[in-house]
């Protein structure tokens, strides 16, 4: 159903770009709209990781860090039937974490010094797992897609006023209503198939790790850390919201329209019903695909030393 929704939610964002293509130049207009966004994707798609990654200054985390951070990265992405990503560090309080990259292939997760100064490493493994599902499901290069889809009918609809073709066919009114309804609309998709994406990873992402209670505690803690910490580099970039697991900017509690991601109580009832679910069929996901590091991290923080 997720897949089906995000389907739909993808051809109503891609009718409303050729429909605003439309009303500016007629069907000519609509042409040269689906290929002018055929092409921003694609150069989007290509350079997105790199680009994403500079505005939150991030640090490539190598192998045999001190922390083991590529280690459980590594371990994590082949229970998960993917390519080892890359691995990167971002220097900020604020504990958060997200994924990038056009393909699997191509991944990469960056994660915050304060996701790994307040999580234990279960949880931590948990965060990791969520990612690596918005990986495998090829999550990264939709919710770019719809950035891009979104920005550009914005551009459109901002040019409206100059030109002459709009105006004829709407008005002058029905020109203006278009400057401000159909970003509205564009926004209001994007947000749509973010929502249905993170509740998917969730998902996955706990069969991943092999517990969901741990993403449940991951999503809390984060979530609090969030509402009281400032992320600088997502405030000064507040397009790149809806890539975190919790939105960085401080996001309303409830699943709202304008909302870029699901209320986090949601996100814990679904994952603690998931871990329910398991438990009452006596299998499922119950054991942890964390590696050991020889010692117990049972109640400890980050960065587990």
């Amino acid at each position: 159903m997720g897949y089906a929704k995000t389907a739909l939610l993808m051809a109503a964002m891609t009718a409303l770009f050729m429909g605003v293509g439309y009303l500016l130049g007629g069907s000519g207009g609509a042409l040269i709209a689906l290929v002018v966004a055929a092409a921003m994707n694609v150069f989007t798609c290509w350079n997105s990781d790199r680009v994403v990654l500079r505005m939150h200054n991030a640090e490539p985390v190598l192998a045999g860090d001190r922390l083991g951070l590529y280690q459980l990265t590594a371990e994590l992405a082949r229970a998960a039937g993917l390519p080892e990503p890359k691995v990167y560090l971002i220097d900020t309080p604020q504990p958060n974490a997200f994924a990038t990259g056009r393909n699997p292939a191509n991944g990469a997760v960056a994660v915050t010094t304060g996701l790994l100064r307040n999580l234990t490493r279960e949880e931590l493994a948990g965060v990791i797992a969520h990612e690596l599902a918005h990986i495998r499901n090829h999550d990264t290069a939709i919710m770019t897609v719809t950035a891009t889809f979104a920005g550009a009918i914005s551009m459109l609809a901002n040019f409206a006023l100059f030109f002459g073709g709009s105006r004829e066919r709407l008005g002058l009114v029905g020109t203006l209503l278009m400057m401000f309804l159909a970003p509205m609309a564009a926004a209001l998709v994007q947000m749509a198939i973010s929502r249905t994406r993170e509740y998917a990873a969730d998902k996955a992402g706990a069969e991943i790790c092999g517990h969901p209670l741990r993403l449940a505690s991951a999503l809390e803690k984060i979530a609090m850390g969030a509402a009281q910490i400032d992320n600088h580099a997502a405030e000064r970039n507040p397009a790149t919201a809806h890539m975190f697991i919790i939105n960085p900017l401080h996001a309303h509690k409830h699943d709202n329209l304008f909302a870029t991601h699901p209320a986090t109580e949601n996100r814990i009832a679904a994952l603690r019903a998931m871990a329910g679910a398991s438990a009452s069929r006596g299998a499922g996901v119950t054991q942890s695909r964390v590696p050991r590091t020889g010692r117990s991290d049972r109640g400890s923080k980050g960065p587990w030393s």
